[in-house]
């Protein structure tokens, strides 16, 4: 059984990768979500993400449709003690915004469409600085003193964002953020490391990276020359023409085939073994694609084996 990791200071355990919810209603239907929901937890995963807004992009979609088809998955296998859902505020159609009124509304909306009487993790999905850090802290903490949340978390916060924030909870005793949701990986380092990485370490902070796999670069099967059929080709594609993305390649390659293991695994099992992650994000189409991602959670890398990836992605 894999071992589950505490989520920064909450009370919370997580299975090593978090099942991102991004793809629920947009490239896959509700039946193939609860394929890749139902794989995910027989793995032993607990850690579903998700936010308001997945899926509004896609044609058709007004957004809310991932957490509704988890809701209903939730409720159809009878298992929402068991799972951990994350989700998060300011970026829906209808509910934009940080203001204490608009966060209240999109709790309540997300919790409609979760079918759940509590979020377990509620983020700010993307800082608004024209919001006062006090009135965002203030409305989450009257979420949680509701019980409507368990926890808080923050997502694309600047550092000094951050940390107003957080010397904001202690001084007045409030809610506290308890994890961070960065953009991290492989070939995008400084989107994290440094000043936000050290502040979670400070103040005790989880990550949970999203873009773990740089939009499925770092699954390996961008290549400079090929073309992948894929509706995130474009922001993956990206990387396989720099030198730093070959170089990356060709290390994970090398490590990924001494493990005998997918390279996806590999730059996963990286990004698991960084100062202050608890969980990086990943999200499957369909149950093939899971293995490939679930496998963080068997593999741990050598210092040396770190280390070159460290160098190689520098």
């Amino acid at each position: 059984m894999t071992s589950l990791r505490k989520l920064g200071s909450s009370d919370l355990e997580v299975f090593p990768l978090c099942l991102g919810g991004n793809v629920f209603g947009w490239t896959a239907d509700e039946a193939t979500s609860f394929e890749v929901l139902d794989a995910y937890a027989a793995a032993g995963g607990n850690f579903v993400d998700t936010a308001d807004v997945y899926s509004a992009w896609a044609p058709g979609n007004k957004g809310g449709e991932s957490e509704t088809i988890i809701g209903r998955w939730v409720k159809a296998r009878g298992n929402r003690s068991d799972v951990v859902i994350a989700t998060k505020v300011s970026q829906h159609p209808e509910y934009q915004g940080l203001s204490a009124a608009n966060i209240k509304a999109a709790a309540d909306a997300s919790l409609r469409r979760l079918d759940t009487d509590y979020i377990d993790l509620y983020y700010t999905h993307s800082d608004k600085p024209e919001v006062p850090v006090e009135e965002i802290i203030g409305a989450l903490d009257e979420l949680v003193r509701a019980g409507k949340v368990r926890n808080i978390a923050a997502s694309n916060i600047s550092a000094e964002r951050l940390r107003a924030s957080l010397e904001f909870s202690d001084r007045e005793g409030l809610a506290k953020y308890v994890a961070l949701q960065p953009h991290y990986n492989l070939v995008s380092r400084d989107t994290y490391e440094g000043d936000l990485q050290d502040l979670a370490a400070h103040y005790g902070l989880a990550a949970v990276p999203y873009y773990s796999l740089a939009a499925g670069f770092l699954t390996g099967k961008y290549r400079p020359g090929t073309k992948v059929d894929s509706a995130r080709a474009a922001g993956a594609s990206k990387h396989a023409d720099t030198e730093r993305g070959q170089r990356v390649l060709t290390a994970l390659d090398e490590i990924a085939e001494t493990h005998g293991v997918p390279v996806a695994t590999v730059a996963l099992a990286w990004l698991a073994a960084q100062p202050t992650v608890a969980a990086p994000i990943a999200s499957a189409r369909t149950p093939e694609q899971l293995p490939a991602l679930l496998g963080v959670a068997n593999l741990t890398l050598t210092e040396a084996e770190l280390t070159r990836l460290t160098q190689a992605s520098a």
